[in-house]
């Protein structure tokens, strides 16, 4: 027997049957009190099953939430609409969510997640979280803290969504719930989140979000100074602080149910700390007797809100054997339920894992671009620039679709950095275009709270530089959402992102990044890199498509260098300049240059592009017909264009202006190389080195003069196959 177990039995028989505590609960209350504790029961019986499922092989996960049962009062004091994004040790507020949602079985759904079962409701087999649909219960994986950047972008989006109109799927009046531990508490995502949500509420924009701090002292071994959590939340400006204590149900319901109602009517933020206790340590894995006295673990068993619950009831003249025989029918329901589970399936194969990953559905896509087309045809368009086609192809989409929305710093008033977002802000107005903090975290998860909303977000991150501050938000983040709740939850949404080089080294490195690796390892996630206005146009259509009919998550990636190129081989021949044809270019198809009947074939993006073009030039002068592929599309690779037309010239130069290690050219080479291609292959990269300012960034990045080269040389490979590379 477990020793808390044992621990809580033992200790029935001393719990007093207080006159006073009676009066304090009420007479009348004593089913309130009884969901309470079998809720709290039905997630400590859950606890110690999950370790011995792990025992026998069968389990594979055990951080459990033993000692914070108390958020079961959570649960209880909100409504089984609003939406939850939970920590992982919130399993009473699921199980007693759950008591409120008729159909609902969260012992089987809490059983087949610990498991891995394939049938489980929310994650299929992938992991083990608290979430369903039906419970309004958000999934979130290892919750340190990433998760409260899209909690409070939602709360957010709430009124936004609304306003707009658009369809939403929780009420108007909803409260964001967000649990997470003390430890998290001090983690930078958490603090930015915090910060944002008083921010936007200073500004008297509605912000209703319960941030709901679990606190047992420990973050796996190391200990939170006491005090320390009212120290820093206590007193925030803007920020409603209070404390209950998990130990004390009696004290903590009337302060819990107040939080909420001050959520629910004022639209603010509240700070919610809970006083918890853990109690088996972190995980099954964590040996806490190496970090603490077992006479402090002891005493903790003083603190068990299920032995304060048993008290209340014990007040209200419920007997000992009650409160047992309602502690052991909910574990011998438990176990009734694991042994039927025991042989059910669980994933059987790769496609299976990966079947929510990136829905791909291009005919509903090409659909969802004609709605976004404009209505007057663009045949009569003047020639435009890459930034003016972008500003253009923003302007159609907020006029085709009310649920899209603009948004990062500098986005509004001021039109874009580069004034890529000009005049949208005072078009299309402040709900639907505007400027956020300087806080990339923030941009991203509220971009990621209001695709939950029912939006279709178009946040900016001003330069690709500073999206490392923040790239978990789409890696943890948004691209995990549809693949731990089986596409049930996703987050549609195109981050647009000024990058690349060959700014004539202006602002260094924080300018000029051409860090994309980073990006392209995300699955699912969809990069796309337009390098003329055309292109643009179209690719940005096609991903805010992608958004609505396949909840894609999408980044545009913008070439800064190309935003205002006109010319392509001489001054003022205006060869960079294009006119929107209003074309649809599917995600994965890559555009041609050429004849299709060169001895070379050069496979580039972003600003490879006319700098191949011009190289192209440079070699039909010296006799070599060259064609140009365009990739377009970063993530996924367009292989099938790519292997056409490697094969139709027999020779391919892969010209990649990020850096030679972890840039786009190794991916291009690997499916050449895996798709058979046995011609000639050269790859000319960046160096690998940030790019200084200045004339010090053309002797890192990739210049004109080295493709140059590199194609010549290639054609006079005699060899029927090699790999080259001039790095």
């Amino acid at each position: 027997m477990d020793p808390l177990d044992r621990h809580f039995r033992d200790s029935l028989t001393d719990l007093s049957e207080s006159s006073s505590a009676i009066a304090q609960l009420g007479s009348d209350k004593s089913a309130w009190w009884w969901s309470l504790f079998e809720s709290q029961v039905t997630s400590r019986h859950l606890d110690f099953v999950a370790r011995e499922l792990q025992q026998q092989g069968l389990g594979f996960y055990t951080i459990g939430s033993a000692g914070h049962e108390s958020n079961a009062l959570v649960a209880m004091a909100v409504r089984p609409t609003d939406p939850a994004l939970l920590h992982y040790r919130s399993g009473a507020f699921y199980a007693a969510r759950a008591r409120h949602v008729p159909g609902s079985t969260p012992i089987r759904d809490v059983l087949q997640g610990l498991m891995s079962l394939a049938d489980e409701p929310i994650a299929g087999g992938r992991h083990k979280v608290f979430g369903h649909p039906d419970l309004a219960v958000i999934p979130q994986t290892s919750t340190i803290a990433s998760h409260l950047p899209r909690a409070v972008g939602l709360a957010i989006a709430l009124h936004r969504a609304h306003r707009l109109k658009v369809d939403c799927e929780w009420p108007e009046d909803a409260v964001v719930v967000c649990s997470f531990g003390d430890a998290s508490a001090n983690h930078s995502t958490a603090a930015g989140a915090i910060n944002t949500a008083l921010a936007t509420a200073f500004r008297g924009l509605p912000v209703p979000i319960l941030f709901l701090c679990e606190d047992n002292g420990f973050g796996i071994s190391v200990p939170t100074p006491d005090g320390w959590i009212e120290a820093a939340y206590g007193s925030r400006p803007g920020l409603t602080y209070v404390f209950a204590d998990g130990s004390d149900p009696v004290a903590a319901w009337p302060v819990i149910s107040k939080a909420v109602e001050v959520v629910r009517k004022q639209r603010r933020p509240v700070f919610l700390h809970l006083r918890t206790v853990r109690f088996g340590g972190h995980a099954g894995s964590d040996a806490e007797i190496s970090y603490r006295k077992p006479r402090d673990i002891e005493a903790d068993y003083a603190r068990d809100p299920l032995l304060a619950t048993a008290s209340c009831l014990r007040a209200m003249g419920t007997s000992v054997a009650d409160v047992i025989a309602c502690y052991d029918s909910i574990r011998q329901e438990i176990d009734q339920e694991a042994e039927q589970l025991k042989h059910k399936p669980r994933l059987r194969s790769a496609a299976e894992v990966m079947a929510p990953i990136a829905p791909h559905h291009p005919a509903r896509v090409a659909e969802a671009v004609q709605a976004l087309s404009p209505a007057q045809r663009a045949d009569k368009a003047k020639p435009r620039t890459l930034a003016e086609s972008i500003n253009a192809t923003l302007d159609q989409l907020l006029a085709a679709n009310r649920q899209v929305i603009v948004f990062g710093e500098d986005v509004g008033v001021k039109g874009g950095v580069y004034g890529v977002t000009t005049r949208l802000a005072r078009k299309y107005g402040a709900a639907r275009v505007f400027d956020t903090l300087l806080d990339e975290q923030s941009i991203l998860g509220l971009g990621l709270g209001a695709g939950l909303a029912g939006l279709i977000p178009i946040p900016e991150v001003q330069y690709l530089a500073y999206l490392h501050n923040a790239e978990d938000q789409l890696r943890g983040e948004g691209a995990t959402l549809p693949f731990f709740s089986r596409g049930r939850f996703a987050n549609p949404m195109v981050v647009r992102i000024a990058g690349l080089g060959y700014q004539k080294g202006f602002g260094g490195h924080f300018h000029n990044d051409d860090s994309v690796a980073v990006l392209r390892d995300i699955p699912g996630l969809v990069v796309a890199c337009p390098a003329r206005a055309d292109d643009a146009a179209a690719m940005l259509r096609t991903c805010v498509a992608a958004a609505i009919a396949d909840s894609t998550l999408s980044v545009f990636l913008e070439p800064i260098a190309l935003y205002h190129r006109r010319d392509l081989y001489e001054a003022g021949d205006h060869g960079w300049l294009a006119v929107d044809h209003e074309e649809h270019v599917p995600i994965g198809r890559a555009r041609s240059y050429g004849s299709g009947s060169a001895a070379l074939t050069m496979i580039s993006f972003g600003n490879g592009v006319p700098m191949s073009l011009r190289v192209a030039r440079r070699l039909a002068a010296a006799g070599v017909v060259a064609d140009v592929v365009d990739l377009r599309w970063l993530s996924p690779l367009p292989v099938e264009d790519i292997l056409a037309a490697a094969r139709a010239a027999g020779r391919v130069l892969v010209v990649d202006e990020t850096r030679h290690s972890g840039g786009v050219g190794e991916g291009v080479v690997t499916a050449l190389v895996e798709g058979g291609f046995t011609g000639p292959i050269q790859r000319v990269a960046s160096q690998d080195s940030f790019v200084p300012l200045g004339a010090a960034a053309e002797h890192v990045l990739l210049s004109e003069d080295e493709i140059e080269k590199a194609g010549l040389r290639l054609v006079n490979i005699n060899s029927p196959a090699g790999m080259e590379s001039n790095r």
